[in-house]
């Protein structure tokens, strides 16, 4: 069973959350809490392997309590809600080490699949949310669509080979293994061999974390070809 622990200050939406998951046979709701200290408070006492956390509460807000969960218990996994794509916040929330980024009108069967990857250390990074990433950084980006040379990319991509960085560019895209190896003309166990080996060099800890890096450093592009 998957251990989730529910964090949001309206009732309703744990509720309905709560209603969503617990249909899915896998997944236990083992708590929730209605603000960021409570939820810090339940996941130390309940240990959950998923947290759905809100980005907007009381007493403290979604993203310092991610960054506290995550540095108390570095395996938990976070996923972060909130209604609208626009709030920039949950991307400090990202950086603050979630797994993934949801918004609440989420169909029921791609919440609980959000859970199941990031619960399988996966993370999930949507199209809708990676435009939105692209919009945010677009003033970092190079006006070229072509993927830089490896002495001409950002300091912190250094150590990556330029397979690695059109691998990275691809995960940037919200593309999945078996795209990108399509894509490349690849294998889908050589991409996920590729994948190990960027999260590897960059320090990162999932996939989502590699997509941020690549906005931060200007790797990423609109789309790669």
């Amino acid at each position: 069973m998957i251990r989730v622990l529910l964090v949001d200050d309206h009732a309703l939406i744990r509720v309905g959350f709560r209603l969503v998951l617990e249909s899915a046979g896998d997944i236990e709701v083992v708590g929730e809490a209605g603000d960021g200290r409570t939820a810090l408070e339940q996941a130390a006492a309940l240990r959950p392997d998923v947290v759905l956390m809100d980005v907007r509460m009381p007493n403290l807000n979604g993203i310092d309590a991610t960054a506290r969960l995550v540095e108390a218990r570095p395996e938990a996994r976070v996923l972060i809600l909130t209604t609208f794509d626009l709030d920039e916040y949950a991307f400090a929330a990202l950086r603050a080490g979630a797994s993934g980024f949801l918004l609440k009108d989420v169909a029921p069967v791609d919440l609980i699949g959000a859970v199941r990857t990031v619960a399988g250390g996966e993370a999930v990074v949507s199209p809708r949310i990676t435009r939105r990433m692209l919009e945010l950084f677009a003033h970092r980006l190079p006006e070229s669509g072509e993927v830089p040379r490896s002495d001409a990319v950002h300091p912190r991509l250094a150590d990556l080979t330029p397979r690695e960085l059109e691998v990275l560019r691809h995960i940037a895209g919200a593309r999945s293994n078996a795209e990108i190896a399509a894509h490349l003309f690849l294998s889908e166990a050589t991409v996920k061999t590729h994948v190990a080996r960027v999260l590897a060099k960059l320090g990162v800890r999932d996939r989502v974390h590699a997509v941020v890096l690549a906005y931060e450093t200007g790797l990423a592009c609109a789309a790669p070809g």
